[in-house]
C-alpha cells in the first residue's frame, strides 16, 4: 500500500500486496532522483541492488544494464516497447547490439538475473522483449549507414558473433572490412554449433544480411593460416586483422576406451547435423556433459529418432552450466538426466562401444572457478549400456592455424584484456579462442572491444 500522491510516494512494506500500482504510476522513469531514495519502492529496491554491483569510480548504471557485457540499455528499450514505440526501441538496441534477434533467442540474459523487479515478483522478460522487437520491426528499420569510407582495410577471420560484431562496428566507423570464414556457411558457432530448433537459420541470415548491407565483404570456404614469423599482416594486404575463429574442437574425456567406434565428440556431432551431413545414430544414446552443447546434442538426437536418451553429469543440477530453461525443455522432451555421475572407462566389443562404466560422485569444496569439486565415491561403480556415446564436456581451440601467436597454458590466445591485442603487431583477437567457450553476448562484447582497439590503432 502506498501513501501520498506526491512525486515521492512512500511504501508501507507490511501492507504491500505487490499490485504494481505504485510502479505503473511512479514518475521515477523521468525523475532520476529516486536513485537516492530508500523509502520509495523503486528507490529501496534500487539502492539494495546497487550496493552489490556499484561501478568503481563512476555513476552506477541500472543493475540490468550493468550486468550486460555490452551494457545494453534494457530499461530504455523496455520503456519504449511499453509505449508502443517499436521502431525507436529497435534503433536503441541496435546502437550497441548488432545481433539483437540472435540474442533474443539464445542469450543467457544476465540482465534478468539482476532485474530489480525480481525482488517484488519476477524479473521483466527482457530477452523475450528483445526477440519480439527484433522480429516485429526489422523490415521497417531505417537503413544504417556508416561514416565516409576510409582507405584502411581490415580482415576479420571468423564469422561468429565476435567477428560479426567487430565487422559491424568497424564498418559503421567507415573502414573497409572483409570477413574470411573457413566453413561453407556464415555464422560460425551460431550456425554450426546451435540446433536450428533453438536458433532458426532465417534469424541468423537476417542479422548477417544487415551487416552485409553496411558494405562488409564476406567469403566462405576461406581458411586463414599464420606463417609463424610475424609477417602475416604484411603478406595479407590488410592494415589490421581481428581473429575470432572460436573453439570448434571438443575436449577429450581422457578415459580408457575413448577411441572405440561409436564414441563421438559433441561439437563435431552438432556441426555435422547443422551442415546436413549424415550422422550415425543409435536408438539408445548416452550423452556426457552438463553444458549447452550436451543439452543441444541430447535434444537433437531425440528429434533424429533415438528412442532413449540419457545424459550424465558429474555435478548437481545447480552446477549445470547450461541455460536452465534449456535443461527444463530437455527434461520435458524426454531426456533422462543422471546427476553426480561420471564415466571412468568405455566398454567395447569387437572395437565398438557398447556402454560405459560410471562412478557416483559427491561434491566437495569449491574449485578455482567457484563450483564445488566432484569427488568419486569409492565402490559406487556401475555399468551403462548404450548403442552410441557422445562426449560434450567442453570445447577447445584448434591450434593448427595459429603459429606465432602467444598462447595461454590452456591453449587459448593470449591478448591484452582491454584491447584484444596479440603479441603480433596489428593483429587482435577475441571471443572463444581467447576466453574459451562462452556465451554469445560475451563474444559480441569482445568483438566490439576489438573494433574500438583497431580503430584507435589505425587512427
Amino acid at each position: 500500500m502506498v501513501e501520498g500522491r506526491t512525486h515521492r510516494p512512500l511504501i508501507q512494506s507490511t501492507r504491500c500486496h505487490s499490485c504494481d500500482v505504485c510502479i505503473r504510476g511512479c514518475p521515477a522513469e523521468l525523475i532520476p532522483e529516486y536513485r537516492k531514495e530508500e523509502e520509495s519502492l523503486r528507490g529501496g529496491l534500487y539502492q539494495g541492488k546497487m550496493r552489490e554491483v556499484a561501478r568503481k569510480g563512476g555513476v552506477p548504471l541500472p543493475p540490468c544494464q550493468e550486468a550486460c557485457p555490452i551494457h545494453q540499455d534494457a530499461r530504455g528499450y523496455v520503456a519504449l516497447i511499453a509505449k508502443g514505440k517499436f521502431k525507436e526501441a529497435l534503433e536503441l538496441i541496435r546502437e550497441v547490439n548488432p545481433l539483437p534477434a540472435v540474442c533474443g533467442f539464445i542469450c543467457h540474459h544476465p540482465c534478468e538475473e539482476a532485474c530489480l523487479r525480481e525482488e517484488v515478483d519476477h524479473p521483466v522478460p527482457i530477452r523475450l522483449l528483445k526477440r519480439f522487437i527484433a522480429e516485429h520491426d526489422r523490415k521497417r528499420e531505417r537503413p544504417r549507414k556508416g561514416l565516409r569510407k576510409r582507405r584502411e582495410k581490415i580482415l576479420v577471420v571468423g564469422s561468429g558473433p565476435a567477428g560479426l560484431a567487430c565487422a559491424n562496428d568497424l564498418s559503421l566507423l567507415g573502414f573497409r572490412v572483409t570477413i574470411f570464414e573457413a566453413l561453407p556457411v556464415l555464422g560460425g558457432m551460431l550456425t554450426v554449433g546451435i540446433p536450428e530448433f533453438r536458433l532458426p537459420r532465417e534469424i541468423i541470415k537476417m542479422e548477417i544480411d544487415g551487416i552485409r548491407e553496411l558494405g562488409v565483404e564476406m567469403e566462405i570456404n576461406h581458411p586463414f593460416r599464420f606463417d609463424g614469423n610475424g609477417r602475416t599482416l604484411k603478406k595479407s594486404g590488410f592494415d589490421a586483422i581481428f581473429l575470432s575463429m572460436g573453439a570448434h574442437r571438443s575436449s577429450k574425456l581422457d578415459v580408457p576406451g575413448e577411441s572405440l567406434h561409436g564414441i563421438f565428440p559433441g561439437v563435431e556431432f552438432l556441426r555435422d547435423i547443422n551442415l546436413g551431413r549424415k550422422v550415425e545414430l543409435g536408438k539408445k544414446m548416452a550423452i556426457i556433459g552438463g553444458g549447452n552443447v550436451a543439452i543441444d546434442v541430447a535434444r537433437s538426437t531425440l528429434r533424429l529418432g533415438s528412442k532413449k536418451v540419457d545424459l550424465y553429469y558429474r555435478r548437481s543440477r545447480k552446477e549445470m552450466p547450461a541455460i536452465p530453461e534449456e535443461v527444463e525443455e530437455a527434461i520435458r522432451e524426454g531426456v533422462n538426466i543422471h546427476l553426480l555421475t561420471a564415466p571412468v572407462r568405455m566398454i567395447g566389443r569387437s572395437g565398438k562401444a557398447v556402454g560405459m562404466e560410471c562412478i557416483r560422485m559427491r561434491l566437495g569444496e569449491p574449485d578455482e572457478k567457484g563450483r564445488k569439486k566432484p569427488i568419486p565415491i569409492q565402490g559406487s561403480n556401475f555399468k551403462v549400456n548404450a548403442e552410441m556415446i557422445i562426449s560434450a564436456i567442453g570445447q577447445r581451440v584448434d591450434q593448427n592455424h595459429l603459429k606465432g601467436l602467444e598462447k595461454n597454458p590452456d591453449g587459448t590466445i593470449h591478448v591484452d584484456p582491454e584491447t584484444g591485442k596479440t603479441n603480433l603487431k596489428g593483429i587482435f583477437a577475441g571471443g572463444d579462442m581467447v576466453t574459451g567457450p562462452g556465451w554469445a553476448i560475451d563474444a559480441i562484447a569482445a568483438g566490439k572491444r576489438g573494433a574500438k582497439a583497431i580503430a584507435e590503432y589505425l587512427t
